[in-house]
């Protein structure tokens, strides 16, 4: 059996973690903590049961995944993968510190991987024990609904680890999309400017909250309209892609929304601290504008 190491039980590495140990990968998940860690399995068990109660899987698929998920109390317990997948926050430099204390462990033919959604490929390489075998692999939220990972190469990245990559994300059932080394890469590239523009829009008083949302949904077909999808993101996830995406590029169409930073800057990151453009602490979302 195959093992995984998943840095960072959040949402998105416990995501990771979860449609691993369903595909048959013995899972490896860490992160500050043994206890945080811990917790991010414990959530993985909550939705698996949720997934059972609506008869999505069944007991005994739940059981077998949860058995595969082991939290560890440090990336220094990595060394028996042979792919360690970094999930931690969207900082450059808390990824860089994690690259290189990971490093020391790493088999000599491990890859390791950034579900970065938006920092250069090839810069973070600098910090990994191999630039060879270091790649992007982005997935979505939440990934076990989102069917695809975005596979970034660096510029020293072996044709070898691309396919090994691109294999292992076949074997969870996600779609692979092969995306340059350039700022925010395929999907952020896009998603970003219009989140960022629905910001201006509010901020220069264009329409309100709900509106701007109903227009997008309806006019466009979106499943959800754009200040809620910023909310569900995190507003402060938000606002670092837009900022790496505006730094890397230097064009100004990209320049963070006044608005956005605002949010920011007063903690409202949208659902994970319960207000961002609505409040999420009633029954239902109300707008904050």
């Amino acid at each position: 059996m195959q093992t995984v190491g998943v840095i960072g039980a959040g949402q998105m590495g416990a995501g990771i973690a979860q449609v691993s140990a369903q595909a048959g990968f013995h899972v490896l998940l860490s992160d500050v903590s043994l206890e945080r860690a811990a917790a991010g399995k414990a959530g993985i068990a909550k939705a698996l049961d949720r997934l059972v109660t609506k008869e999505k899987i069944t007991a005994d698929a739940r059981d077998a995944a949860l058995a595969l998920i082991e939290p560890v109390a440090s990336v220094a317990e990595m060394g028996p993968a042979f792919l360690v997948i970094e999930a931690a926050t969207e900082r450059e430099e808390i990824k860089r510190a994690i690259f290189a204390e990971v490093g020391k462990v790493l088999s000599d033919t491990a890859i390791l991987a950034s579900n970065t959604s938006s920092i250069p490929i090839t810069r973070l390489a600098q910090a990994a024990p191999d630039a060879g075998r270091f790649v992007g692999v982005h997935f979505f939220n939440p990934v076990p609904v989102m069917g695809l990972i975005e596979l970034i190469r660096g510029l020293a990245t072996s044709d070898a680890t691309v396919q090994a990559v691109e294999a292992f994300g076949q074997k969870l059932g996600k779609a692979i999309v092969h995306a340059n080394d350039a700022p925010g890469f395929i999907v952020n590239r896009i998603l970003m400017p219009m989140l960022n523009e629905a910001c201006f829009a509010l901020g220069e008083g264009v329409a309100t909250i709900r509106d701007i949302d109903l227009a997008c949904q309806l006019g466009l077909n979106h499943p959800m309209g754009p200040l809620t999808l910023a909310d569900f993101i995190g507003l402060d996830t938000c606002l670092e892609i837009t900022r790496v995406l505006f730094e890397g590029t230097g064009d100004p169409k990209f320049r963070p929304a006044p608005l956005l930073v605002k949010y920011v800057e007063a903690g409202w990151f949208g659902r994970k601290t319960k207000r961002g453009f609505y409040d999420y602490t009633g029954a239902e979302p109300v707008p904050t504008r």
